[in-house]
């Protein structure tokens, strides 16, 4: 076959440093795009995106020659340093240092994109500690509980 022909596509969540509340709506509505863009420089393209102060979750299409830990790293560093720059009372911001990753069917896509939309009013009721122990289960992932939050 002469080409490569993928639809990878990832449901990603990462917390902010010891779930720090430092991602308020004004940052929020200039971080996100930012971030959009750092994955656009790295050949991804960005689905959704959505979160609350504490963390962020990322729809994403992401490239059969990538690694998505190289994607991450980027996204973090670059966001982590225009965060520093654009906000200077955010000099203490930081991305916690791992995330999760799921893999996504194009079939669930519109309802992953109204969970992301929707993640304000569902952290009315549920807190970040057990929204990813709840997608870790769903997705059938082995963990330790004592290894999963600083």
């Amino acid at each position: 076959m002469p080409g490569t022909y993928s639809q990878l596509l990832f449901h990603i969540v990462t917390s902010t440093k010891g779930r720090a509340p430092w991602i308020s709506p004004d940052v929020a509505e200039r971080l996100y795009p930012y971030i959009g863009g750092v994955i656009r420089a790295e050949k991804g393209l960005l689905y959704e995106i959505g979160g609350v102060e504490d963390h962020v979750h990322l729809y994403l299409r992401w490239r059969p020659n990538g690694r998505l830990s190289d994607l991450m790293r980027a996204v973090k560093a670059g966001s982590s340093k225009w965060v520093h720059e654009t906000f200077p009372e955010l000099a203490s911001f930081a991305w916690q240092e791992g995330y999760s990753a799921f893999s996504v069917s194009k079939s669930q896509e519109d309802a992953l994109k109204r969970y992301i939309r929707g993640q304000a009013g569902h952290h009315k009721t549920h807190d970040f500690r057990s929204e990813l122990l709840l997608l870790l289960r769903a997705h059938g992932i082995e963990f330790d509980e004592k290894y999963v939050f600083d």
